[in-house]
């Protein structure tokens, strides 16, 4: 099993698959950070927005993905500074209304511009849960979006993912848990755990500290692997 889960995370860790992905979003504008033609909080702000849409599927993501970023201008800094933000109860993707899409720009440009921090790096899952998503705290949720989020900003092997916080490690990474790697992980025998929960996404990243000690969220290119492969859903 170690060596097809290594099988696959060595090939689906490959920008091929992701051309359809909302990491797209957030990627293009770490390739224009990195060229200083843009700063690491437009690239903050693209993978916030981008993570938070990405529920459903992969062309319907990417669809509304375009919508706040046309309206945005494709500026995420400058449009969060302005503080003036679409909204309305009209749909921007799925349930999500431009509405709460106003409240997260709204919540960032209190902490960019009122708190004056100037990178989101160093909140912990449960302060982007709170301060930035406007959820309640809850300790046992598995936060899908969020440790996706932080697995594209920090893994640094600048094949697909970000790797532009440089202050984060990757082998403190936490699997992006949703139902589909739920029962990817169940199906391959990883996890018995019914919930999909924070209990069971720490159990899937152990089994993956085994096989990728340094860089358990390789094993999110495995499941991935997998769930194209095998059986299991290949849905975002």
């Amino acid at each position: 099993m170690e060596k097809l889960l290594r099988e696959y995370a060595l090939k689906y860790n490959n920008p091929l698959y992701f051309e359809t992905d909302p990491i797209i979003f957030p990627k293009y504008f770490a390739n224009k950070y990195l060229k200083g033609e843009a700063s690491l909080q437009d690239v903050e702000i693209a993978g916030i927005v981008a993570t938070h849409l990405a529920w459903g599927r992969r062309n319907m993501i990417v669809r509304d993905c375009r919508r706040a970023f046309d309206e945005m201008e494709w500026k995420p800094a400058k449009y969060t500074e302005s503080g003036l933000f679409r909204s309305g109860e009209e749909s921007l993707h799925r349930t999500v209304k431009w509405s709460e899409f106003a409240q997260i720009c709204k919540n960032l440009r209190h902490i960019y511009y009122e708190d004056n921090i100037p990178s989101i790096e160093f909140l912990t899952p449960d302060q982007i849960r709170t301060d930035i998503y406007g959820q309640k705290s809850n300790n046992k949720a598995a936060n899908k979006k969020i440790h996706l989020f932080r697995r594209w900003m920090i893994r640094n092997d600048n094949i697909v993912d970000l790797g532009v916080w440089k202050n984060s490690s990757p082998e403190d990474l936490i699997i992006p848990l949703d139902v589909h790697v739920h029962r990817t992980a169940t199906l391959m025998g990883i996890t018995s755990r019914k919930s999909t929960d924070l209990s069971t996404a720490l159990e899937i990243t152990d089994y993956f500290k085994k096989i990728f000690p340094e860089d358990p969220c390789m094993g999110d290119f495995a499941l991935f692997g997998y769930g194209v492969s095998g059986d299991a859903d290949s849905d975002c």
